[in-house]
């Protein structure tokens, strides 16, 4: 874009911008946004919003430049409107479709006004081509760190949900597992159970890995290591739900539980930790 003509799209906007307002939400609302949650008064609003800031920005800036202070205001409304469409359900592609159908009306202005000029207006339309794929591949990367952000939310979410830790009696805690044993869940764990230990004052828990499909030396270790941090915060650990080809693959792999008492059933595993408490269940005794 030239020097002189730097300020083509502000003109054009500033020129039409009702009409450039009606066939760019013409083409928004009879697209895929329609699919969506988004009432035709917001859209209308963004819409308002962004040709406004494009007008300023590229009157006042380097129209090319959408890393500058001139496009601050702009580069905050597009990362507004991605950051609200991760959660809406939108896609990145419906996301950036929101400048990329910006062109079309801007083009034909564009022609309107620079139909005497054929060199220029090829100059022109390029470049605000470019400017508008600069601004809809900004919405795209907002858009997949948003949702990244969202994913990683969600996974610590279920991870905390898959961990629950329960009180059995007292002084008695349950950690039953279930699906993969691996680091990023064992810190869950450990944190989960460690927690609850200080909450409750528990002295035993039980790690009942009836849940957890295979066992090799990496989910060994990652038990150990749950086993020892519960036993620096004053609680003994007993785990439940050794089957016979958990029990063949720890002796395979030479992984040392001999400090630790392991149960086949969490059933077997409870009583022994109300012995170890000093409790015990009595059942009421029928009279004929």
């Amino acid at each position: 874009m030239s020097a002189a003509d730097e300020n083509t799209i502000s003109k054009i906007i500033g020129k039409f911008e009702t009409e450039l307002l009606q066939d760019w939400l013409g083409a928004l609302l009879t697209s895929s946004l329609r699919r969506y949650t988004e009432s035709e008064r917001e859209v209308t609003q963004q819409c308002e919003n962004f040709l406004r800031g494009l007008r300023v920005a590229t009157a006042t800036g380097p129209a090319q430049d959408i890393e500058s202070r001139e496009w601050d205001e702009v580069r905050h409304l597009l990362a507004e409107i991605s950051k609200t469409r991760v959660h809406q359900g939108f896609s990145s592609i419906d996301t950036a479709n929101f400048v990329f159908s910006l062109k079309q009306p801007l083009f034909s202005k564009l022609r309107i006004e620079l139909a005497d000029r054929p060199q220029v207006l090829a100059d022109e339309t390029w470049a605000i081509s470019t400017l508008l794929d600069k601004l809809g591949l900004f919405t795209i990367e907002v858009f997949q760190k948003s949702r990244e952000h969202v994913i990683l939310r969600q996974q610590q979410e279920l991870l905390e949900l898959s961990t629950p830790v329960v009180q059995l009696w007292k002084n008695v805690l349950a950690l039953p597992l279930i699906g993969t044993l691996d680091s990023a869940r064992t810190q869950v764990v450990m944190e989960s159970l460690l927690q609850k230990i200080v909450e409750t004052g528990a002295s035993i828990a039980i790690i009942d890995i009836t849940g957890v499909p295979t066992v090799d030396t990496l989910v060994a270790q990652h038990l150990l290591k749950t086993v020892a941090a519960a036993r620096l915060m004053g609680a003994d650990c007993i785990i439940s739900g050794i089957r016979p080809q958990i029990a063949q693959t720890i002796v395979h792999l030479g992984v040392n539980l001999e400090d630790v008492i392991t149960k086949a059933t969490l059933a077997d595993a409870f009583v022994i930790a109300l012995k170890r408490t000093g409790s015990t269940i009595s059942y009421p005794t029928t009279t004929n």
